[in-house]
């Protein structure tokens, strides 16, 4: 990939201005778009994780000894 010019430099798009003054808000629009974007797919992520979880009851199955059951109401096995 070609190294990005410095703000003083002449604009390599050929209009004859400065970077600064031409395409250097157009490049780093351009990469937060990118982080937004990647921001954006992440929230997704969690969204889909905390939904999951809320529909199984976040809570994993748990294992009582023989003879007992889990108990809802008191949170422990009976």
């Amino acid at each position: 990939m070609a190294k990005e010019p410095d703000r003083n430099d002449p604009c390599h798009c050929g209009s004859g201005q400065k970077y600064k003054n031409c395409c250097m808000g157009k490049s780093r629009s351009q990469t937060m778009s990118k982080a937004g974007m990647i921001a954006v797919g992440v929230a997704v992520l969690l969204g889909i994780i905390i939904v999951a979880m809320a529909l199984s009851g976040g809570q994993p199955p748990v294992d009582c000894p023989p003879g007992t059951s889990w108990s809802e109401a008191h949170q422990h096995c009976h």
